[in-house]
Protein backbone atom coordinates (compact mmCIF):
# COMPACT_ATOMS: atom_id res chain seq x y z
CA UNK A 1 0.00 0.00 0.00
CA UNK A 2 1.22 3.17 -0.80
CA UNK A 3 1.99 5.95 2.05
CA UNK A 4 1.80 9.61 2.19
CA UNK A 5 5.20 12.07 2.24
CA UNK A 6 4.71 12.24 6.29
CA UNK A 7 5.09 7.93 5.63
CA UNK A 8 1.36 7.17 6.75
CA UNK A 9 -0.56 4.82 5.14
CA UNK A 10 -3.28 5.85 2.26
CA UNK A 11 -6.57 4.23 2.15
CA UNK A 12 -8.31 3.38 -1.03
CA UNK A 13 -9.60 6.64 -1.13
CA UNK A 14 -6.54 8.84 -0.36
CA UNK A 15 -4.83 7.27 -3.16
CA UNK A 16 -7.85 7.79 -5.26
CA UNK A 17 -7.43 11.50 -4.26
CA UNK A 18 -3.72 11.31 -4.41
CA UNK A 19 -4.17 10.19 -8.39
CA UNK A 20 -7.21 12.21 -9.48
CA UNK A 21 -6.79 15.79 -7.96
CA UNK A 22 -10.43 17.68 -7.51
CA UNK A 23 -9.41 20.07 -10.34
CA UNK A 24 -8.49 17.13 -12.50
CA UNK A 25 -12.05 15.54 -11.66
CA UNK A 26 -13.80 18.75 -12.34
CA UNK A 27 -11.99 19.14 -16.03
CA UNK A 28 -13.21 15.23 -17.06
CA UNK A 29 -16.43 15.97 -15.94
CA UNK A 30 -16.19 19.05 -18.13
CA UNK A 31 -15.30 17.37 -21.13
CA UNK A 32 -17.82 14.58 -20.47
CA UNK A 33 -20.15 17.95 -20.58
CA UNK A 34 -19.13 18.92 -23.57
CA UNK A 35 -19.04 15.64 -25.20
CA UNK A 36 -22.95 15.29 -24.71
CA UNK A 37 -23.48 18.44 -25.81
CA UNK A 38 -21.53 17.72 -28.95
CA UNK A 39 -23.59 14.66 -29.45
CA UNK A 40 -26.93 16.74 -28.90
CA UNK A 41 -26.16 19.94 -30.88
CA UNK A 42 -24.96 17.78 -33.75
CA UNK A 43 -28.10 15.18 -33.46
CA UNK A 44 -30.58 17.93 -33.04
CA UNK A 45 -29.42 19.66 -36.01
CA UNK A 46 -29.19 16.78 -38.50
CA UNK A 47 -31.38 13.88 -37.45
CA UNK A 48 -34.66 15.48 -39.02
CA UNK A 49 -34.08 17.69 -41.66
CA UNK A 50 -37.23 19.63 -42.99
CA UNK A 51 -38.02 22.36 -44.81
CA UNK A 52 -39.28 25.69 -43.40
CA UNK A 53 -40.14 28.63 -45.40
CA UNK A 54 -37.94 28.42 -48.30
CA UNK A 55 -38.14 31.78 -50.21
CA UNK A 56 -39.57 30.98 -53.36
CA UNK A 57 -39.88 34.12 -56.19
CA UNK A 58 -43.24 33.62 -58.62
CA UNK A 59 -43.28 34.66 -62.14
CA UNK A 60 -46.71 34.61 -63.72
CA UNK A 61 -49.56 36.62 -65.50
CA UNK A 62 -51.00 38.92 -63.04
CA UNK A 63 -54.31 37.22 -63.58
CA UNK A 64 -52.69 34.03 -62.18
CA UNK A 65 -50.40 35.05 -60.15
CA UNK A 66 -52.61 35.94 -57.04
CA UNK A 67 -53.65 32.66 -56.70
CA UNK A 68 -50.70 30.54 -57.16
CA UNK A 69 -48.76 32.08 -54.40
CA UNK A 70 -51.27 31.76 -51.98
CA UNK A 71 -51.90 28.08 -53.27
CA UNK A 72 -47.75 27.69 -52.30
CA UNK A 73 -48.03 29.80 -49.31
CA UNK A 74 -50.87 27.25 -47.83
CA UNK A 75 -48.56 24.08 -48.46
CA UNK A 76 -49.28 21.56 -45.54
CA UNK A 77 -46.51 22.17 -43.21
CA UNK A 78 -45.24 25.94 -44.88
CA UNK A 79 -42.17 24.45 -46.72
CA UNK A 80 -42.09 27.67 -48.53
CA UNK A 81 -42.06 31.36 -48.48
CA UNK A 82 -43.44 32.46 -52.10
CA UNK A 83 -43.60 36.13 -53.05
CA UNK A 84 -44.37 37.28 -56.39
CA UNK A 85 -41.67 38.76 -58.67
CA UNK A 86 -42.14 41.19 -61.82
CA UNK A 87 -40.05 38.99 -63.95
CA UNK A 88 -37.72 36.50 -64.64
CA UNK A 89 -34.93 38.80 -65.08
CA UNK A 90 -36.00 40.28 -61.27
CA UNK A 91 -36.31 36.67 -60.21
CA UNK A 92 -32.62 36.07 -61.68
CA UNK A 93 -31.24 39.16 -59.77
CA UNK A 94 -32.64 38.00 -56.37
CA UNK A 95 -31.41 35.07 -56.47
CA UNK A 96 -27.96 36.12 -57.62
CA UNK A 97 -28.13 38.98 -54.27
CA UNK A 98 -29.05 35.51 -52.01
CA UNK A 99 -32.64 37.19 -51.24
CA UNK A 100 -34.17 34.26 -52.71
CA UNK A 101 -34.14 30.78 -52.29
CA UNK A 102 -35.90 29.59 -56.14
CA UNK A 103 -37.84 31.12 -58.64
CA UNK A 104 -41.02 29.85 -60.26
CA UNK A 105 -41.43 30.61 -63.96
CA UNK A 106 -45.49 29.78 -64.86
CA UNK A 107 -45.74 29.20 -68.70
CA UNK A 108 -49.73 30.01 -69.21
CA UNK A 109 -49.58 28.16 -72.33
CA UNK A 110 -48.59 25.06 -71.43
CA UNK A 111 -48.20 22.24 -68.25
CA UNK A 112 -44.71 22.62 -67.72
CA UNK A 113 -42.81 25.35 -65.64
CA UNK A 114 -39.73 26.31 -64.38
CA UNK A 115 -37.87 26.47 -61.65
CA UNK A 116 -34.66 28.31 -61.43
CA UNK A 117 -31.98 27.39 -58.45
CA UNK A 118 -28.43 28.07 -56.89
CA UNK A 119 -27.02 25.05 -55.86
CA UNK A 120 -24.09 27.30 -55.08
CA UNK A 121 -26.26 28.41 -51.81
CA UNK A 122 -26.29 24.91 -50.67
CA UNK A 123 -27.39 21.90 -52.69
CA UNK A 124 -29.43 20.26 -50.33
CA UNK A 125 -31.77 23.31 -50.14
CA UNK A 126 -32.08 23.37 -53.98
CA UNK A 127 -33.21 19.67 -53.90
CA UNK A 128 -35.01 20.44 -51.32
CA UNK A 129 -37.28 23.49 -52.95
CA UNK A 130 -37.50 20.82 -56.16
CA UNK A 131 -38.94 18.26 -54.35
CA UNK A 132 -41.22 20.60 -52.78
CA UNK A 133 -42.53 22.19 -55.75
CA UNK A 134 -42.83 19.34 -57.91
CA UNK A 135 -44.92 17.57 -55.90
CA UNK A 136 -47.08 20.78 -55.26
CA UNK A 137 -47.08 21.21 -59.39
CA UNK A 138 -47.92 17.58 -59.47
CA UNK A 139 -51.11 18.19 -57.50
CA UNK A 140 -52.16 20.95 -60.65
CA UNK A 141 -51.36 18.45 -62.76
CA UNK A 142 -48.55 20.34 -63.92
CA UNK A 143 -44.76 19.50 -64.49
CA UNK A 144 -41.38 21.55 -63.65
CA UNK A 145 -37.98 21.55 -65.13
CA UNK A 146 -35.38 22.79 -62.86
CA UNK A 147 -32.52 24.79 -63.93
CA UNK A 148 -29.09 25.46 -61.70
CA UNK A 149 -28.52 29.01 -62.79
CA UNK A 150 -26.01 29.36 -60.24
CA UNK A 151 -24.04 25.62 -59.84
CA UNK A 152 -21.55 24.71 -57.87
CA UNK A 153 -17.50 24.35 -59.46
CA UNK A 154 -16.82 20.87 -60.80
CA UNK A 155 -14.98 20.21 -57.07
CA UNK A 156 -17.58 21.08 -54.81
CA UNK A 157 -20.49 18.84 -56.04
CA UNK A 158 -22.94 19.34 -53.09
CA UNK A 159 -21.32 23.32 -51.70
CA UNK A 160 -19.87 21.78 -49.00
CA UNK A 161 -16.13 22.97 -49.88
CA UNK A 162 -16.57 26.13 -48.26
CA UNK A 163 -17.90 25.26 -44.96
CA UNK A 164 -15.28 22.59 -44.57
CA UNK A 165 -12.91 25.80 -45.43
CA UNK A 166 -14.20 27.71 -42.85
CA UNK A 167 -14.45 24.69 -40.47
CA UNK A 168 -10.88 24.58 -40.90
CA UNK A 169 -10.30 28.34 -40.09
CA UNK A 170 -11.65 28.05 -37.05
CA UNK A 171 -9.90 25.41 -36.08
CA UNK A 172 -6.53 26.80 -36.14
CA UNK A 173 -8.13 29.98 -34.49
CA UNK A 174 -9.02 28.32 -31.40
CA UNK A 175 -6.35 25.97 -31.41
CA UNK A 176 -3.58 28.88 -31.80
CA UNK A 177 -5.17 30.76 -28.88
CA UNK A 178 -5.26 27.23 -27.16
CA UNK A 179 -1.28 27.40 -27.69
CA UNK A 180 -0.34 30.37 -26.57
CA UNK A 181 -2.14 29.64 -23.41
CA UNK A 182 -0.50 26.46 -22.93
CA UNK A 183 3.06 27.91 -23.63
CA UNK A 184 3.07 31.13 -21.51
CA UNK A 185 -0.11 30.77 -19.23
CA UNK A 186 -3.81 31.24 -19.43
CA UNK A 187 -3.58 34.78 -18.83
CA UNK A 188 -1.90 37.51 -19.96
CA UNK A 189 0.65 38.80 -17.33
CA UNK A 190 -0.44 42.06 -18.29
CA UNK A 191 -2.32 44.61 -21.36
CA UNK A 192 1.46 44.60 -22.88
CA UNK A 193 1.65 40.81 -22.99
CA UNK A 194 -2.16 40.45 -24.47
CA UNK A 195 -1.46 42.86 -27.55
CA UNK A 196 1.82 40.61 -27.93
CA UNK A 197 -0.35 38.09 -28.04
CA UNK A 198 -3.18 39.20 -30.46
CA UNK A 199 0.03 40.38 -32.73
CA UNK A 200 0.74 37.07 -32.97
CA UNK A 201 -2.69 35.56 -33.47
CA UNK A 202 -3.26 38.33 -36.31
CA UNK A 203 -0.31 37.13 -38.13
CA UNK A 204 -1.08 33.84 -37.91
CA UNK A 205 -4.50 34.52 -38.86
CA UNK A 206 -2.90 35.94 -41.95
CA UNK A 207 -1.06 33.13 -43.02
CA UNK A 208 -3.60 30.18 -42.05
CA UNK A 209 -5.99 32.36 -44.30
CA UNK A 210 -4.01 32.23 -47.26
CA UNK A 211 -3.14 28.82 -46.90
CA UNK A 212 -6.28 27.78 -46.54
CA UNK A 213 -7.42 29.44 -49.58
CA UNK A 214 -4.45 28.18 -51.84
CA UNK A 215 -5.48 24.78 -50.89
CA UNK A 216 -9.34 24.91 -51.63
CA UNK A 217 -8.22 27.25 -55.25
CA UNK A 218 -5.00 26.39 -56.81
CA UNK A 219 -4.52 22.94 -55.19
CA UNK A 220 -7.20 21.26 -55.52
CA UNK A 221 -9.72 23.24 -57.08
CA UNK A 222 -12.14 23.06 -54.58
CA UNK A 223 -13.59 26.70 -54.95
CA UNK A 224 -13.35 28.81 -57.95
CA UNK A 225 -13.85 32.23 -56.31
CA UNK A 226 -11.41 34.72 -55.65
CA UNK A 227 -8.03 33.68 -53.65
CA UNK A 228 -7.85 37.54 -52.17
CA UNK A 229 -11.16 37.74 -51.20
CA UNK A 230 -11.39 33.84 -49.40
CA UNK A 231 -8.03 35.06 -48.42
CA UNK A 232 -8.57 37.98 -46.42
CA UNK A 233 -11.69 35.98 -45.13
CA UNK A 234 -10.21 33.41 -43.73
CA UNK A 235 -7.63 36.19 -41.92
CA UNK A 236 -10.92 37.42 -40.11
CA UNK A 237 -12.45 34.16 -39.53
CA UNK A 238 -9.07 32.88 -37.74
CA UNK A 239 -8.30 36.34 -35.95
CA UNK A 240 -12.23 36.35 -34.49
CA UNK A 241 -12.32 32.94 -33.35
CA UNK A 242 -8.82 33.07 -32.02
CA UNK A 243 -9.55 36.65 -30.16
CA UNK A 244 -12.98 35.40 -28.91
CA UNK A 245 -10.93 32.15 -27.18
CA UNK A 246 -7.85 34.53 -25.97
CA UNK A 247 -11.02 36.14 -24.70
CA UNK A 248 -12.55 33.31 -22.81
CA UNK A 249 -9.01 32.27 -21.27
CA UNK A 250 -8.64 35.76 -20.12
CA UNK A 251 -12.00 35.37 -17.73
CA UNK A 252 -11.95 31.75 -17.22
CA UNK A 253 -8.33 30.12 -17.61
CA UNK A 254 -7.91 26.85 -19.02
CA UNK A 255 -11.39 26.41 -18.39
CA UNK A 256 -12.25 29.25 -21.63
CA UNK A 257 -10.47 27.00 -23.88
CA UNK A 258 -13.53 24.82 -23.19
CA UNK A 259 -15.78 27.77 -23.55
CA UNK A 260 -14.65 28.05 -26.78
CA UNK A 261 -15.20 24.88 -28.41
CA UNK A 262 -18.30 24.53 -26.98
CA UNK A 263 -19.38 28.07 -29.07
CA UNK A 264 -17.73 27.35 -32.23
CA UNK A 265 -17.82 23.71 -32.53
CA UNK A 266 -20.71 22.21 -30.39
CA UNK A 267 -22.90 25.40 -31.51
CA UNK A 268 -21.41 27.10 -34.62
CA UNK A 269 -20.56 23.96 -36.26
CA UNK A 270 -23.79 22.79 -36.87
CA UNK A 271 -25.52 26.07 -37.03
CA UNK A 272 -23.58 27.08 -39.77
CA UNK A 273 -25.65 26.32 -42.84
CA UNK A 274 -23.37 23.99 -44.05
CA UNK A 275 -24.68 20.70 -44.37
CA UNK A 276 -28.10 22.02 -44.10
CA UNK A 277 -28.58 25.64 -45.18
CA UNK A 278 -30.74 27.29 -42.60
CA UNK A 279 -34.70 26.58 -43.98
CA UNK A 280 -33.66 23.41 -43.32
CA UNK A 281 -32.37 23.55 -40.11
CA UNK A 282 -34.80 23.39 -36.39
CA UNK A 283 -35.45 26.58 -35.42
CA UNK A 284 -32.81 27.06 -32.66
CA UNK A 285 -29.75 26.32 -34.91
CA UNK A 286 -31.35 28.40 -37.50
CA UNK A 287 -31.54 31.15 -34.88
CA UNK A 288 -28.19 30.81 -33.75
CA UNK A 289 -25.88 29.85 -36.88
CA UNK A 290 -25.94 33.43 -38.62
CA UNK A 291 -24.71 35.38 -35.66
CA UNK A 292 -21.75 32.92 -34.99
CA UNK A 293 -18.17 32.95 -36.83
CA UNK A 294 -18.69 29.41 -38.78
CA UNK A 295 -22.24 30.18 -40.05
CA UNK A 296 -21.38 34.01 -40.53
CA UNK A 297 -18.13 32.54 -42.45
CA UNK A 298 -19.95 30.00 -44.13
CA UNK A 299 -22.18 32.06 -46.08
CA UNK A 300 -19.68 34.86 -46.67
CA UNK A 301 -17.61 32.15 -48.03
CA UNK A 302 -20.30 31.13 -50.68
CA UNK A 303 -21.14 34.61 -51.39
CA UNK A 304 -17.23 35.34 -52.76
CA UNK A 305 -17.19 31.71 -53.97
CA UNK A 306 -20.47 31.31 -56.12
CA UNK A 307 -22.76 35.14 -56.14
CA UNK A 308 -19.69 37.72 -56.67
CA UNK A 309 -19.47 38.89 -53.49
CA UNK A 310 -23.02 39.70 -53.14
CA UNK A 311 -24.42 39.51 -49.50
CA UNK A 312 -21.60 39.98 -47.67
CA UNK A 313 -22.11 42.97 -45.21
CA UNK A 314 -24.12 40.72 -42.57
CA UNK A 315 -21.81 38.31 -42.09
CA UNK A 316 -18.54 40.40 -42.22
CA UNK A 317 -20.04 42.85 -39.48
CA UNK A 318 -20.37 39.65 -37.60
CA UNK A 319 -17.11 38.36 -37.69
CA UNK A 320 -15.45 41.93 -37.06
CA UNK A 321 -18.02 42.46 -34.33
CA UNK A 322 -16.18 38.93 -32.74
CA UNK A 323 -12.75 39.83 -33.19
CA UNK A 324 -13.21 43.34 -31.80
CA UNK A 325 -15.47 42.37 -29.14
CA UNK A 326 -12.34 39.52 -28.29
CA UNK A 327 -9.62 41.64 -28.57
CA UNK A 328 -10.87 44.44 -26.42
CA UNK A 329 -12.16 41.77 -24.09
CA UNK A 330 -8.43 39.95 -24.08
CA UNK A 331 -7.07 43.55 -23.17
CA UNK A 332 -8.89 44.90 -20.53
CA UNK A 333 -8.91 41.55 -18.77
CA UNK A 334 -4.92 41.33 -18.59
CA UNK A 335 -5.05 45.34 -17.62
CA UNK A 336 -7.17 44.31 -14.57
CA UNK A 337 -5.30 41.28 -13.17
CA UNK A 338 -2.55 43.62 -13.71
CA UNK A 339 -4.06 46.13 -11.57
CA UNK A 340 -5.36 43.53 -8.76
CA UNK A 341 -1.95 41.82 -8.93
CA UNK A 342 -0.38 44.87 -8.17
CA UNK A 343 -2.73 46.24 -5.43
CA UNK A 344 -2.35 42.47 -3.73
CA UNK A 345 1.23 42.43 -3.85
CA UNK A 346 1.22 38.91 -5.28
CA UNK A 347 3.03 37.25 -7.64
CA UNK A 348 2.29 38.19 -11.57
CA UNK A 349 -0.08 35.09 -13.43
CA UNK A 350 2.61 34.77 -15.97
CA UNK A 351 5.97 33.43 -15.37
CA UNK A 352 5.92 33.13 -11.64
CA UNK A 353 7.48 36.46 -11.50
CA UNK A 354 6.16 40.13 -11.32
CA UNK A 355 7.14 41.81 -14.33
CA UNK A 356 8.16 45.54 -14.47
CA UNK A 357 5.53 48.18 -15.09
Amino acid sequence: MATSDDGTRLTFVGEVKSAVTTRAALLVIGVLGLMVAFITSYTGAFHHPKPDRMTLAVVAPAQVRGELVSKLDRLPGAPLDPRPAASEAVARRQLADREIDAALLFDPRGTTDRLLVASGGGAALSQAVEAVVTAAEAEQHRTVRTEDVLPTGAGDSRSLSSFYLVVGWCVGGYLCAAILAISAGARPANGPRAVIRLAALALYSIAAGLAGAIVVGPVLGALPGSLFGLWGLGALVVFAVGATTLAFQGLLGIIGIGLAILLIVVLGNPSAGGAYPYPLLPPFWRAIGPALPPGAGTWAARSITYFQGESLTGPLLVLSAWAVGGTLVTVLLATLHRTADERSGGPAPEGGKRLPA
